[in-house]
This record gives C-alpha cells, structure tokens and sequence, in this order.
C-alpha cells in the first residue's frame, strides 16, 4: 500500500478544534495520504517517511468543499428569466415549470453529460461532495430517471418529487401529493438516500410537506426542506418538529424560528447564490451563529434561482453580506456541508479521514474572501 506524503503546506486547515481554533490550522504543516485516507497530519518536521513525497511550497491547503444542496438533473436555460429579473421582475417558483418542459424532452445521456459537466465544474473549484436533487422530472417516470442519473454520480441523491405540483396537476394538489407519496416515491426510492419538500408559498404547505416527508421516512428515506425562501412560513418549525438534520435556505425568520432551530440542533444550510440572483435580502448568518444554531453553506446550484457551481463565490457573499467571518464561512462550506449530510468522513482532514482536499494557489484559506472571484482553487485530490 502506497503512502504520499504532503510538505510544504503553508497553512493547513484540518477542522480539527484540537489544534488552533475552530478550523484547527496548523502552519508549516506535513499531511500523509494512504489508501485514499489521511494517516497522520501535523508539524512537517516531524513528518514520518512516506513512499512518496510532494512540496506544495507554501500554499495552503483545505478540505474539500462539501455542497450539501445541488439540483443538476436538468435541461434547458433559463437565462432570459434571469435577465428579466435584473430588469425589476421578481422572482417565484413558477418559473421551475419551464425547467420541468426540458428536462423531460432531453434523453438520459444528455441528463447524465449536463450533470457530469456541472461536476466538473465544480471540482475546478474544490468541491469534492455534492448532494444532487431531483425535482425537475415531476413525474413517475422522469422523477425515477433523474434519480438514476443521478446516483451514478453522488451516493448523496435527493427525491424532490415535492417541487412544484406540475401543470397537468394544476386543478388537482392534493392529487399530486398523493402521487408524489405514493407511485413516484415507489419508483424513485431505489436511487435516493433522501427526501425532500419545497415548503413555500406557491409550493407546498406545512401539511403537504409533512406528508412528503414521512411517506418518504416510512420507505427508509432521510427528510431534508426547502423552507423559509420567499418569505415568512411554517417550513423552519416543520423540520424542528420532525427533527431533520438539516432545513435550506432559511431567508425569512422569526425569533420563534432561530429559537427552533438553536434548540433542536437543526443545521440551516444558508444558500447566498439563490438571493444573490434574486436580488432578495440575504439570511442573516450572524443572528443564527450567535444564537448557537449550526450553519452550513451549499451553492443551491439550479438553472432559475442559483445559477453558480461556486462555492468560493458563495463564501466570499457570506462573508461580504451576511455576517460570517472567514473560518466561519469555510468552516460552513466544509465540515457543516458534511454535518448536513450527516457526513463524518470528508469535510475535514483528520486521521482516518477521505483524503478529499484543495491545495489553493495562496498562503491562507482568507484569500477565499480576500480575493473573491479569482480562481485560487489550484488542484484538488479525492
């Protein structure tokens, strides 16, 4: 079995807080990889012997980024909607239909090289995990296909059958829930690891939502939310109540919402992108993170709402908007994507951990903030 050993990292963030912090970083720093794992970490002069060995020269080096909300099964653009926003029209989820028209045209090839080059794309810029909804298919056939597509890629696969209800179903929701619950979870649940319900106005109630996810729970599903994007709602105190690991988006809360979410231990799993290209107001990071309650980043990554792969980019907005400093920021881009997913083999580099890391062409993980929008992602091992 080979070993390789890493030297020369400037700056090593390991998420260990046994060492400096809450990011644990260690300087001058040494890490050896085996068998697809870390096997020690620590102070390059007292590195042990490897088979091989690497000087990075200084630069620094950070878990990989894990992006715990992701809808790439899709086709179609929708580039002019974005465009009209920026000329003053708002944002719904009706426009998800449109999405929904393309992507049950396009074959399963052309699915399976959208979602391939969509990865790509995001591990140029050091992300290594990635959860993939469905959503787009809403119906049996084409929720089953996505989720197929899908788990070729991630084993971290999301049925989002609860998007919107489609238009064939547009006189008849509580016919679609039942479908949703009921012949669509049947087909689907063979390639999802999740579940998940889009509770919003124009979406899903709490109700709804609340079937979706225990129907989903009873087939051996994991539930995830939607909840609290377009405005004030039930969705934050829904996922508190069934004690999900984690609620997205978490725009438009109440005191009562933060109090649910620092009691529970459910993780808000923050998505700047989506207000970003909504022009909406930002969640307020530094609310929840001083009332305890855990955050994690993930770039929402869709063709209407977030259109970005980047999570540097989405680091560098909670930074710049929402309150977070920069070891908060990547600490939720790393180990609370991995809490999120109930994930405690990536995320961080500690012994035992998967060898999934970003050397960055700087001295420190600040750049990230520091220098928003350049490509510091040099190369990344997984």
């Amino acid at each position: 079995m080979t070993s390789h050993l890493l030297t020369g990292i400037g700056e090593l963030v390991t998420n260990d807080p046994s060492y400096d912090g809450s990011l644990g970083v260690l300087g001058n720093a040494a890490l050896v990889i085996e068998a697809g794992e870390v096997a020690w970490v620590g102070p390059q002069a007292e590195a042990p012997d490897a088979d091989t060995r690497e000087d990075l020269g200084g630069r620094a080096v950070i878990p990989g980024f894990v992006d715990s909300h992701a809808h790439l099964v899709f086709a179609g653009d929708r580039s002019a909607e974005f465009a009209a926003r920026m000329a003053g029209e708002s944002y719904s989820a009706g426009g998800i239909r449109t999405t929904v028209a393309a992507t049950r045209a396009a074959t399963d090839e052309q699915l399976a090289a959208h979602v391939a080059r969509h990865l790509a794309e995001m591990r140029r810029q050091g992300t290594t995990t990635v959860e993939i909804k469905s959503g787009y298919g809403l119906s049996v056939r084409d929720e089953a296909r996505g989720l197929a597509v899908a788990s070729q890629f991630t084993t971290e696969t999301t049925f989002l059958g609860a998007h919107v209800v489609p238009p064939e179903y547009a006189d008849d929701p509580a016919g679609y829930v039942d479908l949703v619950t009921g012949p669509m979870l049947e087909a689907a649940a063979p390639y999802a690891t999740w579940v998940d319900a889009f509770c919003e106005r124009g979406a899903f109630d709490a109700d709804q939502s609340r079937a979706v996810l225990r129907a989903g729970m009873a087939k051996g599903l994991k539930p995830r939310l939607h909840a609290n994007q377009l405005g004030p709602g039930p969705g934050v105190q829904l996922a508190c109540e069934l004690g999900l690991v984690a609620v997205d988006h978490c725009t438009h809360l109440d005191d009562a919402d933060v109090a649910a979410l620092a009691g529970s231990g459910t993780i808000a799993t923050l998505l700047p992108g989506a207000e970003f290209s909504t022009r909406s107001p930002y969640p307020d990071a530094r609310r929840l993170l001083d009332a305890g309650v855990t955050v994690a980043l993930a770039t929402d990554c869709n063709p209407g709402s977030s259109y970005t792969s980047s999570m540097p980019f989405c680091l560098a907005v909670a930074v710049r908007d929402m309150g977070m400093t920069p070891a908060e920021a990547l600490w939720a881009c790393t180990a609370g994507g991995a809490a999120a997913l109930g994930r405690e083999d990536v995320g961080h580099l500690g012994v035992g951990a998967r060898a999934h890391l970003a050397v960055l062409d700087a001295p420190s993980y600040v750049h990230l903030a520091y220098r928003p929008g350049v490509p510091l992602v040099l190369d990344v091992r997984a």
